[in-house]
């Protein structure tokens, strides 16, 4: 069994490699910096030395590097059974303080990169005729938050297609499942001055993550809401 997990060395995504490894995963990752995927594979291949790791440094952002990733995992994984589209950007600023791009930069990340890699990935996974897609989306999918106009555009744009292509792939016996978190510590928050025991942990959502996958041929999850427990971030 192969799992694909974007945003692969940080947060979310190192809880999620960590989950999966421990069911007898083996994966295939990526992330920016090549000496942190390098690691990250050491990690796991010593935790969990049954797996096998594969790799390829990628910026989300790149269509050419989201491709090239895409046709690793084509040529080595005989079959896709997970593909979870975790990484992402989050910057806050006042609109009128943005700065120009950061719209583009947002989108490019945190939506074209998932459409092209899942594109891609794609005709493996309706030949095999099974698979689980999760989108890694926001609650800021759902409501507006001050100061985050570019990050909620983006995020409502990924719920959306991640809603679309549930209803696409149900006849193939794919599975499409929204994952919308609220705040999660990860780099994100470390600069932050709120209490880190008010936000969720990174783990928290890999076990949801997990859950939803192990359950039965004929169950999905559309869409997972977790929230700190004060519901406020």
């Amino acid at each position: 069994m192969f799992a694909v997990i974007t945003g692969a060395t940080k947060g979310i995504g190192r809880a999620l490699t960590r989950r999966f490894a421990a069911e007898g995963f083996d994966l295939a990752v990526c992330a920016r910096n090549k000496m942190e995927l390098q690691q990250l594979k050491n990690d796991l291949e010593q935790h969990f030395p049954t797996i096998r790791v594969l790799y390829i440094a990628t910026d989300m952002g790149n269509k050419t590097e989201v491709l090239t990733f895409a046709e690793m995992v084509n040529k080595e994984c005989p079959t896709i059974d997970v593909l979870i589209n975790n990484a992402g950007l989050f910057l806050t600023n006042p609109i009128l303080r943005e700065p120009d791009g950061l719209l583009e930069q947002m989108m490019a990340i945190n939506l074209y990169g998932p459409y092209h890699l899942t594109r891609a990935l794609l005709p493996k996974m309706t030949n095999q005729k099974s698979g689980h897609i999760f989108n890694i989306c926001s609650v800021a999918s759902l409501i507006g938050f001050e100061d985050c106009v570019s990050y909620t555009a983006s995020k409502h744009a990924l719920y959306g297609f991640s809603k679309a292509l549930r209803q696409e792939l149900k006849t193939f016996s794919i599975k499409v499942t929204s994952v919308l978190p609220g705040a999660v510590y990860t780099a994100s928050w470390e600069s932050s001055d709120v209490n880190s025991g008010r936000i969720m942990a990174p783990e928290d959502i890999a076990e949801a993550v997990y859950g939803c996958y192990r359950l039965s041929e004929r169950t999905v999850v559309e869409d997972i809401v977790l929230r700190p427990m004060l519901g406020d971030l």
